[in-house]
C-alpha cells in the first residue's frame, strides 16, 4: 500500500551499522525468555545486534519438513525489527532466498504473506488459513520483513524517517541473518516489493550493492549479498510522472473512466502549473519543507479531486470503495494470542500504522524520486522486472509503464521502442510484456494493488522465471 498526505490512503541521517569489531568479541548462541516465550539468541558481533528466533510454530507452513522461523532482530536500542522465514517447499538447500517488503510507508509484510504469496492463505473469509498451492516458497526460500520499526509486530523506538533512512536496518538484519544461518548466504539474493516498494526496492538494492563494494575494500565488515533480481510490482517511484498518469488512467483505464474528458483537462492543466513546479522545487533544493509542500500541492489539485470523483476503490477501480477485498480475515488471526506466542510476537498486530507514516511525511520522502537509484541499479546488470496490475489506480500501470520507459541503461532506446508483446500463462493471455536485457516491464490483466491476489498462478509463475536471471516468457 501506499500512503500520501491526504486522509484516504492508508494502504539526511546517515546511520553507521557496519564497524570493525574488537577481536575480543565473537558470535554467541544463548537462550532467554520474554513475556513468557522462549527464544533462541543469536549475538551478532559484528552489527551488535540479537536475533531472537523461534522455530517450526507450526503456524501458516504445514508442509511436512519444511521449517520456518520467526521472530525479533534487535537493531539498536529498543529497536525490535519481526521477521518471518520460511524454507523453499522443493530443494531448499540449493533455493535462493527472497525477501519480501510491502509499502506504506507504514504497511507490514504480513500483508503479502498472508494476501498474497506466502505458504498460507484465507479462503472465502474462513477463520484459519489453508495451504496456498501458489506460494512463493515452492521456488525459493523466503523472509518477510516488518519495517520500519512500529509496522505490523515490530515495536520500540523508531529511528526511521525516510526511504534512504530504512536501508541500513535491513542490510544488518539481513547481515545477522546469514551469519546464523551461513547455508543461505553464498545463494542469490531476491529482493520482491510493491507500491512504496518502487521507493524501497531500488534504495534497499543499492545500499545492499555500496555495502559490497565497501566490504570489498575492507572499509565494511560483514558479508557481500549477491543480489539476483529486483521486483517491484505496482511501485511508487517518481511524482513527476506518476502524477500525470493519475489523470490518465482515470481517463483511459481498461475498466471505466473515472473523471470525464473536461475533468481531465482541467487537471493536466492543473498538473502543469502547479504540480510541476513543486515537484521541480523539490527536485532542485531537496530541502523536506519543499518535497513536503510538493506532496501537498499535487494531493490537493490532482489526487483528492480524482478519488473525490466517484464511489470507486482507489486499489481496485472495479470495486466501490471499501470493498472488503482482499480480505482481512488475517487480521484477528495474528492477534490470536496462541498465535502470537507461538510466533514469538510480543505485541498485537497492525497492519498499517500511522506513525511511521508521519516520520516519512515530515521528509517529504514520498515526492522524493528514486528513477535515478532504480536506473543505478538495473545498470549493474541484475535481473530487474517493473510490473503492474492494470486495475489499480493508486499505483497505475500506465505510470509504471512510464517510468519504466524512463529508466536510463544501456538498451534503453531499444526498450522505448518495442512493443508490448502478449504474457501467456498455460496458453492463455495473462498481460503484456516487453524485455531488453536485465530489463523487463509486465501489465497483469484483471488484478488490482496486490497482483498476486488477484492473479496467483500468473504471479507465481512470473516469480519463478526472474529469480532464475532469465527474462520472462510465456508458456
Amino acid at each position: 500500500m501506499k500512503f500520501s498526505t491526504i486522509a484516504w490512503l492508508l494502504p539526511s541521517l546517515v546511520v553507521g551499522v557496519a564497524q570493525a569489531v574488537p577481536h575480543a568479541q565473537r558470535d554467541t548462541v544463548s537462550k532467554v525468555v520474554k513475556r513468557g516465550i522462549e527464544y533462541t539468541v543469536y549475538h551478532h558481533a559484528a552489527t551488535r545486534a540479537n536475533l531472537e528466533i523461534v522455530k517450526n510454530s507450526g503456524i501458516c507452513e504445514t508442509t511436512p519438513g519444511v521449517n520456518q522461523y520467526s521472530g525479533y532482530l534487535s537493531v539498536g536500542e529498543d529497536m525490535n525489527m519481526f521477521f518471518w522465514f520460511f524454507e523453499a517447499r522443493h530443494n531448499p538447500q540449493t533455493a535462493p532466498l527472497t525477501a519480501w517488503f510491502n509499502g506504506g510507508p507504514g504497511c507490514s509484510s504480513m500483508i503479502g504473506l498472508f494476501q498474497e504469496h506466502g505458504p498460507c492463505r484465507f479462503v472465502n473469509n474462513e477463520t484459519t488459513p489453508s495451504l496456498n498451492p501458489y506460494s512463493w516458497n515452492t521456488y525459493s526460500n523466503m523472509i518477510y520483513i516488518d519495517q520500519p520499526i512500529g509496522v505490523g509486530f515490530s515495536y520500540g523506538n523508531n529511528a526511521v524517517n525516510s526511504t534512504v533512512t530504512a536501508a541500513p536496518y535491513v542490510w544488518k538484519l539481513l547481515q545477522a541473518f546469514f551469519a546464523h544461518f551461513p547455508e543461505y548466504e553464498n545463494r542469490e539474493f531476491n529482493l520482491f516489493t510493491e507500491s512504496y516498494g518502487g521507493h524501497y526496492g531500488p534504495e534497499f538494492a543499492h545500499y545492499i550493492q555500496q555495502q559490497n563494494s565497501g566490504i570489498q575494500a575492507g572499509a565494511v565488515t560483514g558479508k557481500t549479498i549477491q543480489i539476483g533480481s529486483l521486483g517491484i510490482n505496482n511501485g511508487w517511484f517518481d511524482s513527476t510522472i506518476q502524477e500525470k498518469a493519475y489523470i490518465t488512467y482515470a481517463l483511459q483505464n481498461p475498466y471505466r473512466p473515472l473523471i470525464n474528458a473536461s475533468a481531465g483537462a482541467k487537471y493536466y492543466k492543473d498538473y502543469q502549473q502547479y504540480c510541476v513546479p513543486a515537484i521541480e522545487q523539490c527536485t532542485t533544493f531537496g530541502t523536506d519543507a519543499a518535497c513536503r509542500m510538493a506532496g501537498n500541492v499535487c494531493g490537493d489539485v490532482i489526487d483528492s479531486p480524482i478519488t473525490e470523483s466517484g464511489n470507486w476503490d482507489v486499489y481496485d477501480v472495479r470495486e466501490r470503495s471499501n470493498d472488503p477485498y482482499p480480505p482481512s480475515t488475517y487480521h484477528n488471526y495474528l492477534n490470536k494470542e496462541s498465535v502470537k506466542r507461538a510466533i514469538g510476537a510480543r505485541q498485537n498486530y497492525s497492519e498499517c500504522s500511522n506513525a511511521p507514516s508521519y516520520k516519512f511525511s515530515t521528509t517529504g520522502d514520498d515526492t522524493r524520486s528514486f528513477l535515478s537509484t532504480l536506473s543505478d541499479v538495473v545498470q549493474t546488470g541484475i535481473n530487474v522486472l517493473l510490473w503492474a496490475g492494470d486495475a489499480d489506480w493508486i499505483c497505475n500501470w500506465i505510470g509504471g509503464f512510464d517510468v519504466a520507459n524512463a529508466v536510463e541503461f544501456a538498451g534503453q532506446t531499444v526498450f522505448q521502442n518495442k512493443t508490448l508483446q502478449p504474457y501467456r500463462v498455460n496458453g492463455t493471455e495473462k498481460g503484456t510484456f516487453k524485455t531488453v536485457g536485465n530489463f523487463t516491464f509486465l501489465r497483469v490483466y484483471e488484478a488490482g494493488h496486490e497482483v498476486p491476489y488477484y492473479q496467483p498462478e500468473t504471479a507465481l509463475q512470473v516469480f519463478s522465471q526472474v529469480i532464475r536471471k532469465v527474462p520472462i516468457f510465456s508458456t
